[in-house]
């Protein structure tokens, strides 16, 4: 790469020649414009990586010098010296854009270290820009062009065009499965009908038959008047069970009857209801293994079972990080009515080599916390929490332990390594126990053991 090229504007040739001559013993290349007009001609020509432009110049001035480089669409950073400025003129500069503003007298190696900022600003901000325009393919609302995504693009493609009566979207949790139903519903042949979804883990069981089917009125205590269920409610829609794998074994049943003939009665009802709904259900758990342990029922296992769509985890598609981050950067400070920061190289580079265990969820609410709490210009690698800081060094020392020749106390090396992985999370034990390869509770007993 050749030397970046400054052009020194001023109308005094001894502060052209000062200026010039520093600034090429730091390694610059320097063009000389004696006034404004010449100025514009030189970066024409040049199209130089940085302006010093004076405001008080003969033909046109420094304001008039960037009025025109702005209408002419240049937008390369510009540090204004003036002994003539003042408040109004240094508002007008910045207005337009002026990186810098210092006042004459000044010192050559204060321009120069400015100078230096202002091109390690744009730096940073051509790497942001260079994320921001990473291909960012994804189907409806479902953000990602990783090829472990092109599987299950596929599927939701092809139904767009066909009225499955039952979905099973699995996946991790905080791997987007609700918005995969979501979206598969938008896209689909019921998108103009109700979309209701109901979390299975969130309802004590004897309220799960009622929220799905609903309730005659005195049917139980507190069955003051008539409801309808989910299946009522959503008619000619979807009806989205998330966390099914929580759903109860009594309610299994009735639900796979339901689906069998496309009927259901109320709870304390003797009347039998017919429903044209779609089912999209949703589970984090291996439902093969639940029906083996007798957790699930397997008849309606294989009824779900009939499309199945299953969601990679955020590690084994890195390649959409630097997507997410800024999508959800975007977001977040549009609804929170902030501005958007960037994210420097080596930022980046850290939250796609982190394993990102809580996936696409643990994302988002970073970056929500970065647009809350953060930088308002560019996000450094110190702005990061520690244990995506510390997630690239824990696993390149995870190697084997080479005992030395005269012994160590064992443990006196578990209690300093438990103190280490503390400290370096600032006492989150969960980012501890991560950097440790234990899990929250063990590296609790551990730490009570050694009285930390």
């Amino acid at each position: 790469m050749g030397q970046p090229i400054v052009v020194v504007c001023d109308d005094e040739e001894l502060i052209r020649w000062s200026l010039s001559t520093h600034l090429e013993r730091e390694g610059y290349q320097c063009v000389g414009a004696e006034d404004g007009e010449v100025c514009l001609e030189r970066v024409e020509e040049h199209a130089p990586a940085l302006l010093v432009l004076d405001l008080k110049m003969p033909k046109l001035g420094g304001l008039d010098v960037l009025r025109e480089l702005r209408r002419r669409g240049h937008e390369l950073p510009v540090i204004v010296l003036t002994a003539h400025g003042g408040v109004d003129s240094a508002i007008e500069a910045t207005r337009l854009g002026a990186a810098a503003f210092l006042s004459k007298p000044f010192d050559v190696r204060e321009v120069a270290l400015q100078i230096e900022k202002v091109l390690h600003a744009e730096r940073l901000k051509h790497e942001v820009h260079y994320y921001r325009r990473r291909h960012n393919r994804g189907y409806g609302d479902f953000v990602g062009g990783s090829p472990a995504l092109e599987p299950m693009f596929d599927i939701l493609a092809r139904l767009e065009e066909v009225d499955a009566p039952t979905v099973l979207i699995t996946g991790e949790s905080g791997t987007g499965k609700d918005v995969v139903a979501r979206t598969l519903h938008a896209k689909g042949p019921r998108k103009s009908r109700p979309f209701v979804a109901i979390d299975c883990a969130s309802l004590p069981e004897q309220l799960i038959e009622s929220e799905l089917f609903g309730h005659e009125r005195g049917a139980f205590t507190d069955a003051k008047t008539l409801k309808q269920g989910l299946f009522e409610v959503a008619d000619g829609g979807v009806v989205f069970l998330d966390e099914i794998g929580e759903l109860p074994i009594n309610t299994q049943s009735k639900l796979l009857r339901a689906l069998e003939e496309r009927t259901f009665k109320r709870v304390g009802g003797t009347r039998r209801f017919s429903f044209d709904v779609g089912v999209f259900a949703a589970t984090n758990r291996d439902l093969k293994k639940e029906v083996a342990q007798g957790g699930f029922r397997e008849d309606l296992f294989f009824r779900l079972d009939v499309i199945s769509i299953e969601i990679p985890p955020l590690r084994d598609r890195r390649e959409d990080v630097s997507v997410l981050v800024n999508h959800f950067l975007d977001k977040f400070a549009r609804s929170h009515g902030r501005e958007m920061p960037g994210v420097a190289g080596d930022a980046m580079e850290l939250l796609e080599s982190y394993n990102w265990p809580g996936n696409v969820r643990e994302l988002r609410n970073l970056m929500e916390r970065l647009v809350l709490l953060g930088p308002s210009d560019v996000v450094h690698p110190d702005d990061l929490p520690s244990q995506i800081r510390w997630a690239e060094r824990a696993h390149a020392a995870a190697g084997p332990f080479e005992l030395p020749s005269e012994g160590v106390s064992l443990e006196a090396v578990e209690r300093s390594l438990i103190q280490q992985a503390l400290d370096r999370t600032d006492g989150n034990q969960t980012a501890a126990a991560r950097l440790l390869g234990l899990t929250r509770y063990q590296l609790r007993y551990r730490a009570e053991k050694h009285g930390l």
